[in-house]
């Protein structure tokens, strides 16, 4: 156990060497203001700008490469032979 602990174990809080609580400062603060640009700022966050629209305009065709991939290894593990796959093998 460190010594400003022991110092301390009597249960009194740490001492504030600047003065600032901030409880007192949150308690001040009360609800917030109202905000004169929050109608004009709603539509950053809504319809065509929402979080999944931005991330899904991120990576376009994504979703479409991801199926023609898949369906190519698909193609490739079931359809194609590998005899020629084995170059170490016994080849030389």
């Amino acid at each position: 156990m460190q010594p400003s602990r022991i110092l301390r174990s009597n249960g009194e809080p740490k001492p504030n060497l600047t003065g600032f609580d901030m409880r007192k400062f949150l308690a001040a603060t009360g609800n917030q203001r109202y905000d004169p640009w929050e109608r004009n700022e709603a539509w950053r966050y809504t319809g065509r700008f929402s979080r999944f629209n931005r991330f899904r305009s991120a990576f376009p065709g994504l979703g479409i490469a991801t199926v023609a991939f898949a369906g190519y290894c698909l193609y490739e593990h079931y359809f194609l032979d590998d005899s020629h796959g084995h170059h170490g093998v016994g080849a030389h």
